[in-house]
């Protein structure tokens, strides 16, 4: 082929199919084609905005790093977890949900509940405070020497009963 046939067959051809998609299209398609072009050049616009390209290069890394992890699969199944306890949800078990969560509201937020919560940090931190100042003696004997004292014997006795009681507590449960 010449160069001129060479030169003139692209051409040709973009003719005929400029000619082809313009018989072939109709109003509608048309119509339809300019608001997609419309809405396309929009979000072409958008993107030259500098917050939004970084916001966009930010989620891309970011959905690049969960790939990476596994977390993206964790994610989608804690998406389809959620999804399954609305659906799931009636309204009987919303108000039931409301109703356990003001009791334990209830419960955990009253006066008593802060004041042994300040007794128990308290008891604690002087425990702490007590038991690092005894200078340790090993030993059976010094362990013998412990367990004479009147305290001591009614500290493993309240634990021994407290653990007695919670043991039936657990058992009439089960």
């Amino acid at each position: 082929m010449s160069e001129a046939m060479t030169a003139r067959a692209p051409a040709e051809e973009l003719n005929r199919l400029t000619k082809a998609a313009s018989e072939a299209l109709t109003d509608s398609m048309i119509e339809r084609l300019g608001a997609t072009g419309a809405n396309l050049l929009e979000v072409a616009d958008r993107l030259n905005n500098e917050e939004t390209r970084d916001a966009i290069h930010t989620v891309l890394r970011r959905l690049t790093e969960l790939h990476r992890t596994g977390a993206l699969n964790t994610l989608f199944d804690v998406v389809v977890l959620l999804h399954a306890v609305r659906e799931a949800s009636t309204d009987n078990i919303v108000e039931r949900l409301f109703v356990f969560i003001e009791t334990m509201a209830n419960t955990f937020a009253s006066e008593d509940m802060a004041a042994l919560a300040d007794s128990t940090r308290t008891a604690l931190q002087q425990a702490s405070a007590q038991s690092a100042a005894v200078q340790e003696r090993g030993g059976l004997f010094a362990a013998l020497s412990l367990l004479s004292k009147p305290e001591s014997q009614r500290s493993l006795q309240f634990l021994l009963n407290f653990g007695a009681n919670l043991q039936r507590q657990c058992g009439k449960k089960t």
